[in-house]
C-alpha cells in the first residue's frame, strides 16, 4: 500500500530562484509561456497558467514599523486532503491517489470548469487549445517510482522538503519552533477546512500576508452536488434513455403490427 506523502515549503528559506518553475516545465514537457507581457515586475507571470503549473509569486510589503519585506511563495495546486476539484467534477475526471497526489486524468476531462469555479484557491486552469483542464500533479508518476516531485529535487535553497506525510508534520513543527523566534506570528499552513493539504507551508506573518486564503473550505454544495444532485441525474438520465427506448420499442412494434395486417 502507498503511503501519504506531502511537501513543506518553508518560505523564510525561499530564494525565488525560480529552478523549481523551469524543472517543472522541462519534466512536463510544457511550453515557454509568453502569455504574461514583461511589465517590470520581477515575478514572471501573475497567475498561473495551462503550461506554468507552479509559479513563484514575489510580493513587496512595509511591516508596521516601516521595515521593507520582500515575500518569495511557490504556488501551485494544494493537493487537499477533500478536493472540491475531484468532488465537483461531473464526468470523474480527478483522482486522489493513496499518495495524495490529486491528478486529472485528461483522457477523461471534457474542460467543463467547475474544478476551476469550485476549487477554493483558483488553481485550475483550461486550456482552450486542448479544453482540458491543467494544474500540477504533484510528480504522481515520479512518487510512485519512489523519487521526489522535480520541484522538490531541484530545490537548491533547502526550501521544498518531500516526505511521509508523518516526516512533514513533523519537520513542520520543528521549523516552526524556529521561525517563532524572530517572528512571532509564524504559523503552519495546513487548512482543516479542505481536509489539510499536501503542500503544507511555514509562513512567518499571517496567511493574507501571501495572498492566501485564511480559512479556505471545500464547498457544502458540493457535497450536496456530489451525493444528491448527480447521482438523482444519473437515475433521471437512465429513465430518460428508458422511456425513449420504450417509445421506439412500442412504435417498431406498432409498426409491425400494421404490416402485419
Amino acid at each position: 500500500m502507498a503511503q501519504e506523502m506531502a511537501m513543506l515549503h518553508d518560505i523564510s528559506r525561499c530564494s525565488a530562484c525560480r529552478a523549481c518553475m523551469v524543472a517543472c516545465k522541462q519534466w512536463h514537457d510544457l511550453p515557454a509561456d509568453m502569455s504574461t507581457p514583461f511589465e517590470g515586475q520581477y515575478q514572471s507571470h501573475k497567475d498561473l497558467t495551462p503550461s506554468t503549473l507552479n509559479l513563484i509569486k514575489m510580493k513587496e510589503r512595509l511591516d508596521k514599523e516601516g521595515k521593507f519585506h520582500w515575500d518569495f511563495l511557490k504556488f501551485q495546486c494544494m493537493h487537499c486532503g477533500d478536493p472540491a476539484c475531484a468532488k465537483g467534477c461531473p464526468e470523474q475526471a480527478i483522482d486522489q491517489l493513496e499518495s495524495g497526489a490529486v491528478v486529472i486524468n485528461p483522457d477523461k476531462c471534457v474542460g467543463c470548469g467547475y474544478c476551476v469555479a469550485n476549487c477554493p484557491f483558483g488553481v485550475p486552469k483550461i486550456n482552450t487549445e486542448t479544453h482540458k483542464s491543467t494544474k500540477c500533479d504533484l510528480c504522481f508518476d515520479r512518487i510512485q517510482e519512489g523519487m521526489a516531485p522535480v520541484c522538490a529535487k531541484t530545490c537548491t535553497a533547502d526550501a521544498l522538503t518531500f516526505g511521509t506525510k508523518d516526516e512533514i508534520d513533523a519537520l513542520a513543527q520543528k521549523r516552526l519552533a524556529v521561525i517563532k523566534e524572530d517572528h512571532p506570528n509564524a504559523t503552519i499552513y495546513n487548512p482543516a477546512g479542505v481536509g489539510g493539504i499536501h503542500m503544507i507551508y511555514i509562513l512567518p506573518e499571517k496567511p493574507s500576508t501571501y495572498d492566501l486564503p485564511e480559512t479556505p473550505k471545500t464547498p457544502d454544495s458540493i457535497d450536496l452536488w456530489k451525493d444528491v444532485v448527480r447521482p438523482l441525474g444519473k437515475i433521471a438520465g437512465a429513465g430518460a434513455l428508458v422511456g425513449v427506448l420504450g417509445m421506439a420499442a412500442v412504435k417498431g412494434l406498432a409498426g409491425n403490427k400494421k404490416g402485419d395486417e
